[in-house]
């Protein structure tokens, strides 16, 4: 499927389910990093679908800022657009809004083979609780963001637009995007689910780096994750760090995630079924890739990046 067809919305109108499109850059020029988090929920009572999200800016010195817009009720967006509330349209290449407190104008542009996180038979069957995708993994964004005394003009920022679909959000989770440069990315989802039987499971890491055009790990990501292993906060206090290890097919992976708590914005919402939920979120992690080599009974570093505030990151967790 292409970009185009990934972004649009999956809901067909079944109770208990939360759909999200999200959008994170680093402007080249200032370091400074945004978000823009759309979301559809569907409760699993007699409350209507609404539709309702934020827009936040992390600037290069002093605190990350902040406007959400909605609830609203969730209305069938126009042809071009996947989503539409309270002053704001997305559309696979265009972002616009104007909420209290915030606006926003953005054109993205290229994006990239998209990236299935998760196996591409989850996303289409809907077999797990839920499912990440990322349509344009290596997009560029101009134009210009507005947030309270923030005003940020953005040309060629990389960045990119993820979705999920399921049924709510992890019991606990991290999440990281890296813009590795030339192209090469990392996107990590280390999750432990909701459901009865596997909330006491340790995170289950969803990893995929790819490098020279090519996705690693290769073959199944289900099959992949269990390979791997997150260690993620279990509580919030100071800088929120955690790591993800692994290997596959010849290679070791080692990924620190540092959220300084300067950078880090603490946002609230709901599940479908009313659960809450705490996400941190931070445009301006540090993170540490190393990528290495088996040589015979010894492992050689094969490719190391080091990214001082450029990382996308978020931790979740439960109240």
């Amino acid at each position: 499927m292409t970009s185009s067809e990934l972004m649009r919305s999956r809901w067909r109108g079944q109770r208990g389910r939360l759909e999200v499109w999200y959008t994170t850059l680093t402007d080249p020029a200032s370091g400074a990093g945004v978000w823009l988090h759309h979301e559809l929920v569907a409760p699993t009572g007699r409350e209507a679908p609404y539709a309702h999200g934020w827009a936040a800016l992390f600037p290069p010195f002093g605190a990350p800022v902040m406007a959400r817009f909605g609830p609203s009720p969730w209305a069938t967006p126009p042809a071009d657009a996947v989503f539409t509330a309270d002053g704001v349209l997305l559309t696979p290449d265009r972002l616009t809004g104007k909420v209290d407190g915030a606006s926003w104008t953005l054109t993205a542009t290229g994006g990239g083979e998209p990236l299935y996180t998760f196996p591409s038979w989850a996303w289409r069957r809907e077999m797990l609780p839920a499912a990440q995708i990322v349509p344009a993994p290596a997009a560029t964004f101009s134009g210009i963001v507005h947030i309270g005394d923030i005003v940020l003009p953005l040309t060629d920022a990389p960045g990119a637009t993820a979705r999920i679909y399921g049924h709510g959000n992890a019991r606990r989770w991290g999440w990281l995007h890296a813009d590795l440069g030339g192209g090469d990315l990392l996107e990590i989802v280390a999750a432990v689910s909701m459901r009865l039987g596997l909330r006491r499971l340790p995170p289950l890491p969803f990893v995929k780096l790819r490098l020279d055009g090519v996705d690693w790990p290769a073959g199944d990501p289900l099959s992949a994750a269990r390979s791997f292993k997150a260690t993620l906060p279990a509580a919030v206090g100071g800088n929120l760090q955690w790591t993800v290890t692994g290997r596959s097919a010849g290679r070791r992976l080692t990924v620190e995630v540092d959220q300084p708590a300067n950078r880090t914005l603490a946002v609230d919402y709901r599940d479908p079924d009313g659960a809450p939920a705490v996400c941190h979120n931070t445009e301006r992690a540090n993170a540490v890739v190393t990528l290495e080599r088996a040589q015979g009974r010894a492992w050689t570093v094969e490719r190391r990046w080091e990214l001082p505030g450029t990382a996308h990151s978020e931790i979740g967790l439960r109240p």
